[in-house]
């Protein structure tokens, strides 16, 4: 029988749940954020400390330390690999890359492999448990301490079924239930995402977008697609196709889009088409590195068509602001860098242009700053950031076993 939780348990409990959430912090800072007392706090941290959930997460970054005025800087804390870890997988169409965090979000272990993952979802599953088991080595880390993974797809999700709803985006996927699919090979549970959904999440979690609770995330690559993180949560939508930016229609008489319907967004501004823009002028193997490598360099037809593609794409946002009154536009993908200008400013100009007065001057168009490697952390804030189903569960059944003899305030 499970022994009820004592005043003590719940005091461990904030700690470790505050460490989960902030990151790091002092313990002057967790006395602050609990309410507890700083000797309540010094002496729970010793006992966490002992068992291994709390460890010494270094001292404040040096701008940090030079405001915080004379004296020595106070030691951050974080949460050690006993308190628990998770892990990421992200399915892109031409790679997988993984790694392995504790719940303080500190990457342990990561590692990536390019792969054309669209047509043959069982060899790229395969390949997704083999990298596993590979930073799980690296890092030392044992299966038993780890809670979860959480995996990005390039597709949407049917919420009802947890199948992969689309045929035409990764078609050997199509029907797949991928939880089930790869928690097998894995032994864990298994939590699914769209990789945009997975991008916002990161962004919001440790990049552009820290600290800010309404969030459009676009992400522009080989499709475009949205995540929305709205008051503080992914906002997903009924049937968890919420964000789908690609298929809007810009061009009514447009190319016909894989989707089966006739001038979508991503028919005029997905790498492709911009691509396809430029093959005259460049040659038919002119790939998205030459691109960014034209527009860094200021060719003006390669900014040309990079700046057309953030108006096209600025305008199905410009909607989007007046609808969700977001307070930032976070735009990562393959521009994303120092080609991401002509691209910004095309959004900047015409949500400036279409969207209500109020609503624009209020939203932040900016570039992410994760880049290539935002929906991997973006699966591992999936497992960090599920408090009520992952991490409390755990943490509680923690807080209740960490140093039970030096129970003397019980």
């Amino acid at each position: 029988m499970t022994r009820p939780a004592t005043p003590r348990d719940t005091n461990r409990l904030r700690i470790l749940d505050t460490l989960r959430r902030e990151g790091r912090a002092s313990r002057g800072e967790l006395a602050r954020m609990t309410g507890l007392s700083r000797s309540t706090v010094a002496g729970l941290v010793a006992e966490l400390t002992r068992q291994g959930l709390v460890v010494d997460g270094g001292e404040p970054e040096e701008v940090g330390a030079a405001l915080a005025g004379p004296g020595r800087p106070p030691v951050l804390l974080c949460l050690g690999a006993a308190a628990g870890t998770a892990v990421g997988i992200d399915f892109g169409h031409g790679h997988v890359r993984v790694a392995v965090a504790d719940l303080s979000s500190k990457v342990l272990a990561e590692r990536a492999v390019d792969l054309d993952v669209d047509h043959e979802a069982a060899h790229a599953l395969d390949v997704g448990a083999e990298l596993v088991t590979q930073v799980l080595a690296e890092a030392r880390v044992e299966r038993g301490t780890i809670l979860g993974a959480g995996v990005g797809v390039p597709a949407p999700i049917d919420r009802a079924t947890g199948t992969l709803r689309s045929s035409s985006i990764i078609p050997g996927w199509a029907g797949l239930h991928l939880a089930g699919e790869l928690g097998s090979r894995l032994g864990m549970p298994v939590a699914i995402e769209n990789d945009a959904n997975l991008g916002a999440l990161a962004e919001v979690s440790f990049g552009a977008g820290r600290g800010l609770e309404d969030v459009v995330y676009v992400r522009c690559e080989r499709g475009i697609g949205a995540g929305l993180f709205l008051g503080g949560a992914l906002y997903r939508g009924s049937s968890g196709l919420a964000g789908e930016l690609g298929h809007v229609q810009v061009r009514a008489e447009g190319a016909v889009c894989r989707c089966g319907n006739r001038g979508c967004l991503e028919t005029v501004a997905a790498t492709g088409a911009l691509l396809a823009a430029l093959e005259p002028a460049h040659g038919h193997d002119i790939g998205v590195p030459r691109l960014r490598e034209l527009v860094e360099a200021g060719d003006p037809g390669a900014a040309r068509v990079v700046n057309d593609a953030g108006r096209a794409v600025g305008r199905v946002l410009a909607d989007l602001v007046n609808h969700l009154n977001p307070a930032a536009i976070i735009v990562g993908g393959a521009l994303v860098g120092l080609a991401a200008e002509p691209l910004l400013q095309g959004i900047r100009d015409t949500v400036d242009r279409y969207a209500q007065p109020g609503t624009a001057e209020a939203v932040d168009v900016r570039p992410g700053v994760l880049g290539e490697r935002a929906e991997v952390l973006g699966a591992l804030a999936l497992v960090i950031r599920d408090t009520e189903r992952i991490g409390s569960g755990t943490l509680v059944s923690l807080a209740r076993e960490a140093a039970p003899a030096l129970a003397g305030g019980r």
